[in-house]
């Protein structure tokens, strides 16, 4: 299982288009891929999982995979997150 921490860097926080390119992206590949915040732990593929978050600006979350592709999927995910989800 690979993992790494992403926060929350646009002020809008986690809305429709982002929750939209999260799901967009994790569905290209094969591994289990899920977002964690607190102790909530969801299904990155699903987008009413992430929306129903209420991830706000700032927010840390934890992204995880586990599969043949996991480390692709972390960081193609997490540079989603560090590019503010194009919004900035």
């Amino acid at each position: 299982m690979t993992t790494r921490s992403v926060t929350i860097l646009n002020r809008a926080g986690i809305h429709a288009r982002p929750a939209s390119m999260i799901v967009q992206t994790a569905q290209q590949f094969d591994s289990s891929i899920w977002l964690e915040m607190d102790d909530v732990k969801i299904n990155a593929k699903s987008i009413m999982n992430i929306l129903t978050l209420g991830a706000t600006y700032k927010t840390e979350l934890v992204l995880s995979a586990e599969g043949p592709d996991e480390e692709h999927a972390v960081s193609e995910l997490a540079s989603i997150f560090d590019n503010k989800f194009k919004e900035d």
